[in-house]
């Protein structure tokens, strides 16, 4: 944005009175008379009411089926009564100190278990609610009398899945960011997985959030300023030029996180990682011994494998969606032939290429079509590595002469493997943890990514924001775009979003969570 009195742009008279009209008409998530909130995106109630409000829920929070201990948990004003409705004796615990208490039926005295107990009081608590955990042996029987008994205190309601958390956010203990990353810890299934939620549940993609935030409050400030006493003396020079420069060195963070939003959702939901080659190369002995179970059938017959079989893998630590295709080569029937189209379909959605030749036979027409056509054209596409990635393994190293293979020099970069023995498969693994380290991004450093289409939905609408501002014709339009700017990270970090929205967000959450 660049306005100045010379330019014949707004005068402050004019300036005011038009800023005196414009928030009736506009969206925004500061007050309407133009106010600026001190701190935007700051850990606070959400406003977001949690479903049954004021009652108080329970729930088992610990796996289903046999265990040694299992763990129920109530949350809501309730949950002193039902502590001592099943206790003996019946006086609270002293606070976050499990004490052994003997539980029993409320209505009948029946015994039901011997427990730990613990007393959790809000708002220093998960819920920032009242809170009590039963932790119970873990047998069926102990676990449903338990539950039916707190079914008959009154006052208390099975909790609906992800309410306990729901509740969480709503009395602002945790915010969406962290809501987001408990969620995805709690479906972990590898150690990035792993990694990643940790950083998001600890609020790093939070912070981030509130810095940028701060960021924007700072231009829009600048901006006001500038609306308001444009006239007066005291002034201080350049107030727009500051902002401009926080406006443009924000935009160019916002871009870079948008330019990596792709990694952290492939951490999230796993990286596509093609098995391709001509038959008979061993495509499908590879995929059995990455996923470590018989998922595809392996026969010395070519065009064996003759449509995609996929299956969920964790390859050296990251998730990763791993795709036996049928082998390439000109098909020898209708079958064979959609089989080889869909390999070629897959092969176009890959974030990974594990392209198989057999060592023994590199010189076969059918390898070296394959290196022609496929390895060398998908080498030459991603030089800086911002396109597909490829691995070439030579399989069938077993078969070569004991002198060493007598390979081409002109054979691109490769790694020998032998799916029959297993020599060479620490080296592969080496060199898939660096590719998906570079396709997903590593949650160990660097900073947090963005792990949701949510997260890039309203990062890209914060940028598109500050686009208007740069282009705004006057400050109380460029203004205005501040403020939307500031509403999409708002509602990134802090909801602000509708009840569809979070209903999404805690359905993933199982019941007792």
């Amino acid at each position: 944005m660049h306005l100045s009195n010379e330019e014949g742009y707004w005068r402050p008279r004019e300036r005011r009175e038009r800023k005196l009209g414009r928030d009736a008409n506009l969206e925004s998530p500061g007050k309407a008379n133009g106010h600026l909130p001190r701190r935007p995106c700051v850990r606070q109630s959400s406003g977001a009411g949690a479903p049954g409000s004021g009652a108080t829920i329970f729930a088992l929070s610990s796996g289903q089926g046999r265990c040694g201990i299992a763990v129920i948990r109530t949350s809501g004003p309730a949950s002193g009564h039902a502590l001592r409705s099943l206790t003996a004796p019946r006086e609270l615990p002293r606070a976050r100190s499990a004490s052994l208490r003997l539980l029993t039926d409320p209505r009948s005295g029946e015994p039901l278990d011997r427990a730990l107990v613990l007393w959790f009081p809000g708002p220093h608590s998960f819920t920032g609610e009242d809170c009590a955990e039963f932790h119970v042996h873990g047998g069926p029987a102990v676990v449903s009398g338990v539950l039916q008994a707190l079914g008959r205190v009154p006052g208390l309601r099975p909790a609906e899945a992800g309410e306990f958390t729901r509740r969480a956010f709503a009395h602002g203990k945790l915010s969406l960011t962290e809501v987001e990353g408990l969620a995805d810890l709690i479906h972990a299934e590898t150690e990035a997985q792993r990694r990643q939620a940790l950083r998001q549940l600890d609020g790093e993609l939070g912070q981030l959030c509130r810095g940028w935030a701060e960021t924007l409050t700072k231009a829009l400030a600048h901006v006001e300023a500038y609306i308001d006493f444009g006239e007066d003396d005291n002034l201080e020079e350049g107030v727009l030029e500051q902002a401009d420069s926080q406006v443009r060195e924000l935009a160019v963070a916002l871009d870079t996180h948008l330019r990596d939003a792709r990694r952290g959702q492939r951490l999230r939901s796993g990286a596509h990682v093609v098995v391709t080659g001509p038959p008979n190369a061993g495509k499908s002995s590879l995929v059995n011994l990455l996923s470590r179970k018989p998922v595809s059938i392996v026969s010395p017959e070519p065009g064996t494998t003759r449509d995609v079989l996929e299956t969920p893998v964790d390859l050296a630590g990251f998730p990763a969606l791993l795709s036996d295709t049928a082998g390439l080569r000109e098909g020898q029937g209708p079958v064979e032939q959609e089989g080889v189209r869909r390999a070629r379909e897959r092969l176009e959605q890959a974030d990974l290429i594990l392209a198989v030749l057999d060592a023994s036979d590199l010189a076969s027409p059918s390898s070296c079509d394959f290196l022609d056509t496929v390895v060398t054209p998908a080498i030459a596409r991603s030089p800086n590595g911002n396109g597909q990635r490829l691995l070439l393994v030579l399989n069938k190293s077993d078969l070569l002469p004991p002198g060493g293979p007598d390979l081409s020099p002109e054979l691109p970069p490769h790694l020998l493997l032998s799916c029959l023995t297993g020599a060479g498969l620490d080296g592969l693994l080496e060199a898939l943890r660096k590719e998906l380290a570079a396709v997903c991004g590593n949650p160990s450093t660097g900073p947090p990514l963005l792990t949701r289409a949510r997260h890039q939905h309203h990062l890209q609408a914060c940028l598109d924001a500050l686009g208007s501002y740069r282009h705004a014709p006057d400050v109380a339009l460029a203004a205005e775009a501040l403020r939307v700017a500031r509403g999409h990270l708002a509602r990134l970090h802090g909801g602000g979003g509708t009840e569809e929205v979070l209903d999404i967000i805690f359905r993933d959450f199982c019941v007792g969570k």
